[in-house]
């Protein structure tokens, strides 16, 4: 448990309203532990939008301060270092085991709310399943334990009971019908977050076949698309054109199995185990978060997030949260894309066409001439960001 160690960390969010601001910094307490070359591991959410990271050994009274090696939002791991020579001493890393059983029993290591001191949470792994990964809205394999997972425990290790590391910490089910339902990240996502790492010096992410599927339970459906009495799996609904799938597979194949794995009917595969909601939330673009396929590598979603009040924008001010489709006519690629067809436009109007039908009009020269004026009025210190200028 010595390498059990809390993490502090102070966060700057970004102003998404106002991209030239940040906002009020705040700051939060977490768990992480130390592995081996140097390194310590925690949640990716405990250290998002970063400005310090500071990380306490068990007993200490010194906070050293910590670099950010890698973050990966998808799976909810984050790699630190200390250069500070001191911190190392003393310490025995962390081993990692392998992928616990059903009532396997495991113990939570951390530092939650409620005290300064280590605390210790025994249970019971009582499921494991592709999960929902809140922080990146995503699903990668999980293990849901029977032990409450309070704020300041993520990112502490979940030991088996031979002391080896089978997991971390990183969210729990709040609801009012469910009690200490907590979930660790396992190994194998671990594993392949470091692999990532060591082998090109970053975290790249995880594989996404890109496809969306059927399922094939009815009868019919598999009689009509060829299917022998026998056979199981799913239909291909439609193909990612930017994933690797895109060369082998189309619209209406059947997987039958996926690594020698048979595929059943409702797009499971055998294992070895045998209330609130946010009306201020753009819920509209969610559903291209989840439901939509890039068309290019280098797609973007272009939001107008809010209109700044002048007196060219008049009318246009209550468009907020709104996807920009095209510019004169020519479909937006991206911001940077947007940003060089504005600034080199030469025609008497820009428009922009907003989806829902919804256009925006503005005459060239008094929109260009109105910018200074605007940038000064709303103490925007630049019209756009390094990467979007075009000389």
């Amino acid at each position: 448990m010595d390498a059990v160690v809390k993490v502090f960390c102070v966060h700057t969010e970004p102003n998404f309203s106002l991209p030239w601001q940040r906002k009020r910094q705040f700051s939060s307490n977490s768990s992480g532990f130390i592995i081996k070359d140097r390194r310590v591991l925690t949640n990716a959410h405990s250290v998002e939008h970063h400005t310090q990271v500071k990380v306490k050994k068990r007993g200490s009274d010194t906070k050293y301060l910590a670099t950010v090696l890698a973050i990966g939002t998808e799976c909810d791991i984050a790699m630190l270092t200390v250069s500070n020579d001191e911190f190392w001493e003393d310490v025995t890393p962390v081993d990692f085991g392998s992928l616990p059983r059903l009532q396997d029993a495991v113990t939570v290591v951390g530092y939650p709310i409620g005290g300064d001191t280590i605390s210790v949470t025994s249970g019971v792994v009582s499921r494991i399943e592709v999960t929902s990964y809140v922080h990146g809205a995503t699903e990668l394999l999980g293990v849901q334990i029977d032990a409450a997972i309070n704020a300041g425990n993520s990112g502490g290790p979940a030991f088996n009971d031979r002391g080896e590391c089978v997991g971390i910490a990183f969210q729990s089910l709040k609801h009012e019908d469910a009690e200490n339902i907590g979930y660790v990240i396992p190994t194998p996502v671990i594993t392949h977050f470091i692999t990532d790492y060591v082998r090109s010096g970053d975290y790249t992410g995880f594989p996404i076949l890109g496809i969306e599927w059927q399922k094939m339970e009815n009868p019919d459906l598999r009689k009509a698309l060829g299917m022998k009495g026998i056979q199981k799996g799913v239909r291909i609904r439609r193909v990612e054109p930017t994933a690797p799938a895109y060369k082998y597979l189309q619209a209406s194949d059947i997987l039958l199995s996926f690594d020698a794995e048979d595929i059943a009917n409702d797009g499971t595969g055998v294992w070895q185990y045998g209330k609130d909601y946010d009306y201020d939330a753009p819920v509209k673009l969610l559903d291209k978060l989840l439901h939509s396929m890039s068309q290019c590598d280098d797609e973007q979603l272009v939001v107008v997030s809010q209109v700044l009040v002048a007196d060219i924008n008049i009318g246009y001010e209550d468009i907020v949260n709104t996807q920009v489709i095209a510019f004169n006519g020519t479909p937006v690629r991206n911001l940077k894309h947007l940003a060089i067809m504005v600034e080199k436009c030469t025609d008497p109007f820009l428009r922009f066409d907003l989806e829902y039908q919804q256009i925006v009009v503005l005459e060239t020269n008094a929109a260009k001439a109105a910018t200074p004026e605007i940038l000064a009025t709303h103490c925007i210190p630049s019209a756009m960001s390094d990467d979007l200028k075009t000389s």
